[in-house]
């Protein structure tokens, strides 16, 4: 191999890697909170200006920053924070708080309620607000975090962002999803639901439902129940995003035409063919289903210029 050839070699190496080279610092930032410390990833673009934050609320059970949990990889929530601060916007994503607690301090999971998720959430927009370092700060809350964040957000973030969130109350799609999977349980459903909203746990129903139901878990979803989505986003008064895709499985359209209603200052984007986890489904349920453990399948295009468009458009 001559020198020539040599030469040229280790200029394009030296190329692709520059190429390759993060937009972006990432570091790793842990929030106190009154319940438990937050654990998350702040990405801030290598610029010399003053970028906006997008806090990114995780959706429902026990997700982490990367929208992953034990049974599914996707890191929906990992490739949005990226793509929107290779785009100059910094982000901040953080694990739910039943991942942060320590094995001496486990049992507390079962005291956390709807509230405490909202209480946590105000704290990281709090922490992020005395920092000064940022030009706006946005909340986007996916799934059930979208119900978290449209109520933390109130009175401050400069706007906010919903993720394939329901716009309907939770008694209202439980018995949704029952009567879709298991028509035979939806009037006892619906009986449960009912004492739930009234402040009452149910000690008797049918075993089938007791992964919904248990005991353990009806405090919290007492506590969730009494939020309807509509109410909270219409107490905004600040810039709204609203994005669902047409292949949601979980998050039905219906629910983010409902959130717009409701806000009618909100921007809405059905995305054709944007599944639950942001990711491009062309094909039929197995599809959309199997692309819920899929860690390298990336996330739509069109769906990270939506919001890149709309935080830098803030004023």
């Amino acid at each position: 191999m001559n020198y020539k050839i040599i030469t040229f070699l280790i200029f394009f190496i030296s190329i692709l890697t520059v190429a390759q080279e993060k937009e972006y610092t990432e570091i790793e930032l842990s929030i106190p909170t009154n319940s438990v410390t937050i654990n998350g990833t702040l990405l801030t673009p290598n610029s010399s200006e003053k970028n906006p934050l997008v806090i990114i609320i995780p959706g429902s059970g026990p997700t982490d920053r990367d929208g992953n949990n034990a049974m599914m990889k996707n890191n929906s929530l990992k490739f949005l924070a990226e793509t929107l601060s290779a785009k100059n916007i910094a982000t901040y994503r953080y694990d739910k708080s039943a991942l942060s607690y320590s094995k001496e301090a486990i049992e507390k999971i079962d005291t956390l309620t709807f509230n405490t998720f909202i209480y946590e959430a105000k704290s990281v927009i709090n922490y992020f607000k005395k920092t000064e370092k940022y030009s706006k700060i946005i909340v986007a809350g996916h799934s059930q975090g979208s119900l978290v964040g449209m109520i933390a957000s109130q009175n401050k973030a400069d706007g906010f962002i919903s993720l394939e969130g329901a716009g309907r109350s939770l008694d209202k799609i439980l018995v949704e999803q029952i009567e879709l999977q298991a028509p035979f349980l939806k009037e006892e459903t619906q009986k449960i639901v009912t004492e739930l909203k009234k402040g009452n746990t149910v000690d008797e129903f049918n075993p089938m439902l007791i992964s919904l139901f248990n005991k353990q878990i009806q405090p919290f979803l007492i506590s969730w129940i009494e939020y309807n989505p509509q109410e909270e986003i219409a107490k905004l008064a600040i810039p709204i995003l609203i994005i669902n895709g047409s292949k949601d499985i979980q998050a039905k359209v219906i629910d983010a035409e409902l959130l717009h209603k409701a806000a009618p200052n909100s921007k809405l984007f059905i995305i054709e063919n944007m599944n639950h986890i942001f990711k491009e489904i062309k094909g039929d349920l197995n599809e959309n289903m199997q692309s819920y453990n899929d860690s390298k399948l990336p996330i739509m295009q069109n769906f990270s210029d939506k919001i890149s468009t709309f935080v830098k458009d803030l004023k």
